[in-house]
């Protein structure tokens, strides 16, 4: 199945690889994985915490230099291979080809005319790797004893990855020598070029990728060497850092949810063939057929012979593309940034608007976004604005009277304000606030698109400042539209215009118009969803997204991320027979596809 060879990797600088004694690595893991481990940093002293846990990976890099296993050849050489096995265990393999589409790197090419809606590409069960075809591996009596595989699929997926990788005889090789040798994710980026990304709101995120990442590892490490059940696995001469780097990567940018064979819950996988696909604006076409046990995916759009086919990722942010996919995506039409609002416990009113806001299904205190659309923000961002900014006569009239609870549904609706003073101080706000927030980069937008002109930026700086620079246009939008809603209603109020009143007859109204739905019958998209999930190794609580059977079945690239953040909820809807691919999204939404390869 291809032969295997030690390769010197060049990635830890340059030099002779000096001998390391197993206690001096060791110790070296032990240290790593206590100062990973500790407690979080004061405000302000993450980015120091990332700078010392990066010396002390880098000196285990650099002691582990020349120890990776990798192929012989270039990915490219293995397609063949790959195609002649998928078709071999009954995938589809007629219309497409793999091909090289330059930035966006390999995809799928129609060999054909496709039609929209026609089903060109299919993936049987066999050949994918989930959670349990681990179970059932060489990993799998490590896995009955650790709780953290237990816990975390996507942690068992990657070290599944490595030990199939290992194996010569391994039935998923063809596939395994068809990844790329490396990734434009933030783990690979170099310290100077994490350090764009400083003031930004995903600079969080990224550092605590790199920090859970690197306690996985060492954790990981431990056991592997200690653990009696660990004695078998093909990674007890080779498990470096830069292994373990790939492997996450790997499940990261391409892990999907999909049922188990019997349907009663769901499972981790990665589906050979099917993510070479490439991402692009659209909607989902991609399901699992349960009655024939495959993976199906349908047509987007008419394809002409030679054209790229694309499937839709779903309506992540750019930040999201960023740091768990590794491009960024230059015509996001679900960009967003995060913005933290509440209302203060000491506000006198504070009792009488967590009660509006509660009847309208939203917290008191909630990360929402601002989008890059127009308007910037949702019915529920508006909704809380407008509890927010009442006077206490106002919340009165959403609290008791006849007709209280039916206003609740007008809550998201623009059609119906609470005042025009209501409508000028929630715009004012806003634009007040994202103009705060413009204010915390260290660079101007200006400043930005100056630098984007430079030849010699590196790829993974471009991607950094691009995303710096698409959070700063998102808030700059939102400034503009506050100031031009604060001026209309302004206006509003002194021209004397009648205010529209909400009435009984209007419910139809609010229900059949999706943005108009009454918010408290919707979830709250924009809550946070990226709850820190910080791995305590003497405690572990399991992975709900894993575990629990009555989550939505399938996903791609996200679900729960290696880093150890608990990425985004899936969806409720059963599983069955042509049931939708969907990935985690903070906004709930079904969703699909597979990053982009970034040229890899």
């Amino acid at each position: 199945m291809g032969k295997k060879s030690r390769v010197k990797t060049q990635k830890s600088g340059t030099g002779a690889t000096a001998a390391v004694s197993p206690k001096e690595m060791m110790n070296l893991i032990s240290e790593l994985l206590q100062k990973c481990s500790s407690a979080a940093p004061s405000p302000g002293k993450e980015w120091e915490e990332y700078v010392q846990i990066r010396a002390l990976v880098e000196k285990i890099r650099k002691k582990q230099k020349g120890m990776s296993v990798s192929f012989e050849g270039i990915r490219e050489d293995f397609f063949s291979e790959l195609m002649a096995w998928a078709a071999e265990c009954g995938a589809s393999c007629d219309g497409f080809e793999i091909s090289n589409f330059a930035d966006e790197g390999y995809g799928l090419k129609a060999t054909k005319d496709i039609k929209a809606e026609e089903l060109f590409l299919w993936i049987p069960r066999k050949m994918l790797m989930t959670v349990e075809s681990a179970k059932n591996s060489v990993l799998g009596p490590l896995y009955s004893q650790d709780r953290i595989l237990q816990a975390m699929g996507n942690v068992t997926l990657a070290l599944h990855l490595l030990c199939e990788r290992a194996n010569p005889s391994s039935p998923w090789l063809p596939y395994i020598k068809t990844l790329p040798a490396d990734y434009d994710t933030p783990l690979y980026f170099e310290e100077e070029e994490v350090r764009h990304l400083l003031a930004t709101q995903a600079i969080q995120d990224v550092l605590s990728q790199y920090k859970n990442t690197a306690r996985q590892y060492a954790y990981f490490y431990k056991v592997i060497h200690t653990h009696p059940n660990a004695s078998k696995l093909p990674l007890k001469d080779a498990f470096t850092f830069d292994d373990y780097r790939w492997a996450v990567s790997s499940v990261m940018t391409r892990q999907n949810q999909i049922p188990t064979a019997d349907g009663s819950r769901v499972t981790l996988a990665l589906i050979p063939l099917w993510d070479m696909c490439n991402h692009t604006n659209g909607l989902i076409t991609t399901g699992y057929n349960l009655e024939d046990d495959r993976c199906e995916c349908v047509a987007l759009k008419d394809y002409k012979e030679g054209e790229q086919i694309y499937i839709f990722y779903g309506t992540r942010s750019n930040a999201e593309f960023v740091i768990h996919n590794g491009f960024f995506f230059e015509d996001n039409a679900h960009d967003r940034v995060k913005i933290k609002l509440g209302v203060s416990k000491s506000e006198r009113l504070y009792a009488m608007k967590a009660e509006v806001l509660a009847r309208a299904g939203i917290p008191a205190s909630s990360i929402f976004a601002l989008h890059c659309s127009e308007p910037p923000i949702s019915a529920q961002l508006l909704a809380f604005l407008r509890v927010f900014c009442m006077t206490e006569e106002e919340l009165r009239d959403y609290l008791v009277g006849d007709h209280a609870i039916n206003k609740i549904f007008t809550l998201g609706n623009t059609e119906f304000p609470v005042s025009w003073e209501n409508e000028i101080k929630l715009w004012t706000f806003l634009e007040t606030r994202a103009a705060l927030l413009l204010k915390t980069y260290k660079t101007t937008s200006e400043e930005d698109r100056s630098m984007l002109e430079k030849p010699d930026l590196s790829l993974h700086s471009r991607i950094a400042i691009k995303l710096r620079l698409a959070e700063k246009e998102i808030l700059e939008r939102a400034v503009s539209c506050g100031q031009a809603k604060r001026l209309h209603f302004q206006k509003q109020l002194d021209e004397g215009a009648p205010l529209p009143l909400y009435e009984e007859s209007d419910i139809a109204l609010l229900e059949n118009a999706d943005a108009k739905l009454p918010i408290i019958l919707r979830k709250l998209e924009e809550e946070d969803e990226h709850v820190q999930e910080e791995m305590n190794l003497a405690e572990i609580k399991p992975d709900a997204a894993c575990l629990d059977s009555s989550k939505s079945p399938v996903l791609n690239g996200q679900c729960k991320d290696l880093n150890g953040t608990q990425e985004d909820p899936p969806g409720s809807d059963a599983v069955g027979k042509g049931c939708e691919v969907e990935k985690h999204d903070p906004s709930t939404k079904r969703t699909e596809g597979e990053p982009k390869d970034g040229g890899k």
